[in-house]
């Protein structure tokens, strides 16, 4: 059983992986030749052309999510990096971008405020009204008892 699994299952397994990791890559992340002839390497060279693929045929790691000049944190217009560009070989979430967070504008903030104190004061006059139904109206409005 262990024989077929080495010698069947994991190389058919492994080139079908390669063909189609082969197959999806952006031609811009290709290394050393055309896509065109990695696909053909890979097809029929069935224990060589998956593992050759996998070691030189494409980049791998954070210099995937370089600019298309192939500089990692490099944005394409300028020297510095952009939005959601990595930094130190790592991405930087949009709430931790100073750049990102200037972009939203604080108008959108204060809309949002003022419709939040809207809904709050809504709620606590619904919550006066049911407090007052259940006290059966018994008490005088400024909510002291007698």
């Amino acid at each position: 059983m262990l024989r077929i699994l080495l010698t069947i299952v994991l190389p058919l397994v492994l080139w079908v992986w390669a063909f189609i990791d082969c197959l999806i890559t952006p031609e811009a992340e290709v290394k050393h030749l055309p896509k065109p002839i990695w696909v053909i390497i890979v097809l029929l060279f069935p224990p060589l052309g998956p593992i050759a693929w996998l070691l030189a045929g494409r980049q791998r790691g954070f210099l995937r999510a370089g600019a298309p000049d192939g500089h990692p944190g490099q944005s394409a217009a300028g020297g510095r990096p952009g939005p959601g560009a990595p930094r130190g070989g790592r991405p930087v979430a949009p709430d931790d971008d100073p750049e990102f967070l200037a972009s939203l504008g604080n108008e959108s903030l204060k809309k949002d405020d003022k419709d939040h104190e809207s809904m709050l004061r809504q709620w606590e006059a619904d919550l006066r009204r049911r407090e007052q139904e259940l006290r059966g109206g018994d008490e005088p409005e400024d909510g002291r008892k007698s």
